[in-house]
């Protein structure tokens, strides 16, 4: 089957590339100027100039929620995201972690940690560097769009090699000055989610609200969940030179944690679960400040800065034993064994400022983006509490004094220049050399228990950087609805918290004093477009370098072990990332009586092996071979439909590329295909969303851990139903 989409993708875009060299004009669409976006249905591209940002020769995707048949009330990354060619997920919402995370071209996509999410614009994530995980998700009912950058995205938002993941929240009407929207839907395992929201223009205001609540007993056992979301800005539009808005967004949630399953347990049966105490509660909180001045016709400057106040609490079963020892009773004392309490405390602030502004060099226009990026973050992590008997939701620690065995603070700041100009040779070709410096310090502070548990280890690092970061893209019109585009851009990712001190199962470990951050670059080259409102496509082949790679390495195995923490070696993903979709009926008729049907495949191919170090030849961790995902629409009148087919070939979870541990921390991640089905009704004001998830009941995982919130394998969810009923007034 999938040779068979593979070769009509094929045949489909060299025919249509014969149709495109027809074309010798430029086309203007309405969206185009007003947007700065391009799309025919679901998914486009982003113009070479949006929101002070140049996008020019860069890799790119936009994605419009209201175009898609998509289960956007459960946030179904496949849905939803997955038609971007190459990203993968790990999907351990409700398992422990409050979303899902998502990653491109072979990097761990757990908690979105290898790839800039941002809101808006401005970071969401609790420490860009030092643990850039991410917590909290705009609801996808609330999304008006996704923009999606990779590759060259690092110099104007920063050096992670993964690229940049942008929620665009829904804004209020410009023509009402109040409405209300609702969405109600309901599903299998007890799932509920209500979203409501308000929004609308008085005067020379914009505003725009919406409160979010879920909740579900859960496919697996001691799976339940709760949790509210909610968001609120107001924009004051002062003219047309000038609007200030205020943003906050806050997310609630408990979590009931089922922990993981060995590979004997998982084949037995997925939804069982040996672990009943654990539990997760997030309160996220973030306050923004964005605003718009347009110095002249030709300059504007922006400004966009996020406060995060927030935390996250655990209290569990431990890893202790592996998922295969029961948290059982004791027979001496006729009670559980105490659990552990986990707190984690962020509060940062980022601040980035962009100019941009278009000038005319050699009578030819030319476009200067310049900005600063500042940050400073603090987080405190507290482990080994020592929590309470019981079965519900205690997060007390009941130790003496309140004390930890581990109590450390971390802190981060950052100040990053950068600048980019776009220069324009004739009339197709483009060139956008840029720079960017980063200056980087770390810091942690605290003790940590030595693995004894017998005295303290004082711990005072510290790690500045100075690092210099430079690129170049290209894009060359080949039509005016085609373009050729091109970048190679340095990227890096420095060491994170946990490389900064010895703690948990490293508190024996030897940190090397020479220790470097890891580097390289990103590179691609590709060819995309649209012809007129029939066909889209994008079409590329990437290079990533990604240099001294940090892992442990077991010493004296056989003796006295000890752990080295080093950089193990370089890795290179060498890949092609493909994208297709074809209205079929538009391809022969602009007016159809019997509706349109249109399909898309996305498709990417990464060979990611480390290529120097203890591991040279192996495969990258996380980073499956193939990703193909083919979708097929049908849409007439007030109904539409999807069906989309999802297959991803397996992958590793460590460097070593073990096929089979016991302990199931580390193994193989086999290939899995997953179905989806939905369908929407809309009649005026009003509609009814349905479907199906894993329509075949498909059993897999996409997810190992040794630990948190494992350890072992955390299934994914099999088949489930949803029915949902909305309205706007």
């Amino acid at each position: 089957m999938r040779q068979i989409y593979l070769l009509l993708t094929t045949i489909i875009i060299g025919t249509c590339s014969a149709f495109a060299q027809t074309l010798d004009t430029v086309i203007h669409l309405k969206e185009t100027k007003v947007k700065g976006y391009k799309t025919i249905t679901g998914m486009g591209h982003l113009n070479e100039v949006h929101d002070c940002v140049i996008y020019s020769g860069q890799k790119n995707e936009v994605l419009i929620l209201d175009s898609l048949n998509a289960n956007t009330a459960q946030d179904n990354p496949r849905q939803v995201l997955g038609r971007v060619p190459g990203s993968n997920y790990s999907e351990t919402e409700g398992s422990g972690f409050p979303s899902n995370g998502i990653g491109f071209r072979g990097l761990n996509p757990t908690q979105s940690i290898e790839t800039n999410t941002r809101q808006n614009g401005y970071n969401i994530a609790g420490d860009i560097y030092g643990y850039p995980e991410s917590y909290y998700l705009t609801p996808l009912e609330a999304t008006e769009r996704v923009e999606i950058v990779r590759g060259a995205s690092s110099l104007q938002f920063g050096p992670q090699f993964g690229g940049v993941v942008n929620y665009i929240v829904k804004s209020g009407p410009e023509d009402k000055a109040f409405e209300f929207t609702t969405e109600q839907t309901g599903g299998s395992y007890g799932y509920a989610n209500s979203f409501n929201s308000v929004g609308g223009t008085w005067k020379k205001w914009n505003y725009y609200a919406f409160a979010e609540y879920s909740g579900a007993q859960g496919w697996r056992q001691n799976s339940q969940y709760q949790q509210v979301a909610g968001f609120g800005k107001i924009e004051y539009r002062a003219n047309e030179r000038f609007k200030v808005g205020i943003e906050y967004s806050l997310l609630r949630n408990l979590l009931h944690m089922p922990g993981g399953l060995d590979d004997e347990q998982f084949n037995q049966n997925a939804d069982q679960s040996f672990r009943a105490r654990n539990w997760l509660v997030t309160p996220w909180n973030i306050l923004a400040l964005t605003s718009t001045y347009k110095i002249s016709d030709k300059t504007s400057l922006t400004l966009k800065s996020a406060l995060n106040i927030s935390s996250r609490s655990i209290v569990w079963r431990n890893e202790d034993g592996g998922p295969e020892t029961p948290d059982s009773i004791s027979n001496t004392n006729n009670s559980y064994v105490p659990r552990e309490v986990e707190h984690e405390y962020f509060k940062s602030s980022t601040t980035e400022v962009r100019l941009l502004t278009n000038y005319s060099i050699f009578n030819r226009e030319s476009t200067l983006a310049a900005g600063f990026r500042f940050f400073n973050g603090w987080m405190k992590r507290q482990e080994g509490g020592l929590g309470s008997t019981d079965i519900g939701p205690d997060f007390t620690n009941y130790n003496a004094g309140n004390a930890y065995d581990n109590d450390l603070d971390f802190t981060t700041v950052n100040i990053a220049p950068f600048v980019e100009n776009t220069f324009h040779v004739g009339d197709r070709l483009s060139i956008t050399p840029g720079f960017r410096f980063e200056y980087l310090k770390s810091t942690a502070t605290g003790h940590v228990l030595d693995s004894t548990g017998t005295y303290d280890i004082n711990v005072n690092e510290s790690k500045p950087r100075y690092i210099p970061l430079a690129g170049i893209a290209f894009q060359y019109k080949t039509t005016g609805t085609t373009n050729i585009y091109a970048n190679l851009t340095q990227a890096y990712t420095p060491i994170s918290y946990s490389f900064l001190y010895p703690m948990g199962l490293d508190v024996d470990a030897k940190i090397d004093p020479n220790l470097k951050d890891i580097t390289g670059y990103n590179g691609d080259l590709g060819w995309r477009g649209n012809l007129k409102s029939y066909f889209t496509f994008d079409l590329s082949i990437f290079y990533m370098a990604h240099n001294n790679n940090i892992a442990i390495e077991t010493l004296n195995p056989t003796s006295n072990t000890t752990y080295y923490e080093t950089n193990v070696g370089d890795a290179q993903h060498i890949g092609i990332e493909s994208y297709a979709e074809l209205n079929v009926v538009k391809l022969f008729s602009k007016h159809s009586k019997i509706g349109n049907i249109s399909f898309f495949n996305s498709f990417a191919y990464d060979r990611a092996t480390y290529v120097s170090g203890i591991y040279k030849g192996n495969t990258c961790e996380y980073a499956p071979k193939t990703i193909e995902r083919f979708g097929l629409t049908y849409g007439i009148k007030r109904f539409s439909t999807t069906f989309l087919f999802s297959n991803t070939s397996k992958s590793f979870s460590d460097a070593n590329n073990t096929v089979y541990s016991p302990d199931a921390e580390v193994g193989v991640i086999p290939a899995y295909t997953v179905m989806d089905w939905s369908a929407t009704v809309k009649v005026k004001n009003y509609n009814i969303k349905f479907g199906v998830n894993n329509l075949a009941d498909a059993r897999y995982f996409t997810f190992r851990t040794v630990e948190y919130p494992g350890p072992g394998i955390i299934p994914s969810t099999g088949r489930s139903l949803y029915l949902g009923f909305g309205a706007r007034f």
